[in-house]
């Protein structure tokens, strides 16, 4: 079972920051999630519309200018990320959850996205595009087929299955709350990789391998690793 680090190792450094990033590799994760926007001439690593959660700064993410987001402490001293850092720190064999928060149109995101990964064009076992954003998922998969989409469900599992099958996505993404073994069964029975988010607690790890499941996002991937230790990784195959 794979074990994708949420934001980096965000219990231990700042989340969506080059240091959470480092530390869930040091920790043996194996791969990465992470949160981004596109903005100017950029796509950078962020989780809020707001910034006061996360970093010194406030108001509206999307109100402020690439420089003065650059410019902010995301905790730690650390800056908020731009994509090209994030992917450049990550180990080739890493699988890395590029989630979109928000994008001005997919035709420009995945241009910026083949600037710093050209790979794009060829078939890519390492990216994986998810959003709860649906439609821009079919159209980012209708332009790139060689993409790995990844289809996040909040509420509604049996709706996301539909939806995650009829795009032709790679995985479905479930909710922790809202997981169930028949769903994971009907994901599966559909050619779907089936994650779970968020799973920090041991007794959950291994309930969902148990279930099956290929992969969790987790906010502890020291935790996770120690749990899951003996038992087989599965392959991005």
């Amino acid at each position: 079972m794979w074990i994708l680090a949420h934001r980096g190792a965000s219990k231990a450094a700042p989340e969506n920051t080059l240091k959470a990033f480092k530390l869930a590799f040091e920790q043996h994760a194996d791969g990465i999630e992470f949160d981004t926007y596109e903005l100017d001439s950029e796509i950078i690593v962020f989780h809020d519309k707001t910034l006061r959660r996360t970093t010194n700064g406030k108001g509206r993410l999307l109100d402020k200018s690439l420089s003065y987001l650059r410019g902010l402490n995301a905790g730690d001293n650390q800056q908020i990320p731009l994509l090209c850092e994030v992917l450049t720190l990550a180990p080739a064999s890493a699988l890395c959850n590029i989630e979109i928060k928000h994008l001005q149109a997919t035709n420009t995101w995945l241009q910026k996205l083949e600037s710093v990964c050209p790979a794009v064009n060829q078939p890519n076992n390492n990216l994986l595009i998810s959003s709860f954003h649906h439609h821009w998922l079919a159209q980012i998969a209708q332009q790139k087929p060689n993409l790995r989409i990844g289809v996040l469900t909040a509420s509604m599992p049996q709706e996301g299955i539909t939806k995650a099958v009829k795009m032709q996505a790679y995985s479905i993404h479930f909710a922790l709350e809202n997981i169930d073994e028949r769903y994971v069964v009907q994901a599966k029975e559909a050619g779907l990789k089936v994650l779970v988010y968020t799973v920090d607690t041991p007794a959950d790890m291994l309930k969902l391998q148990k279930m099956g499941v290929d992969g969790i996002f987790t906010n502890v991937p020291d935790v996770a690793k120690s749990t899951l230790n003996a038992l087989p990784t599965a392959t991005t195959s």
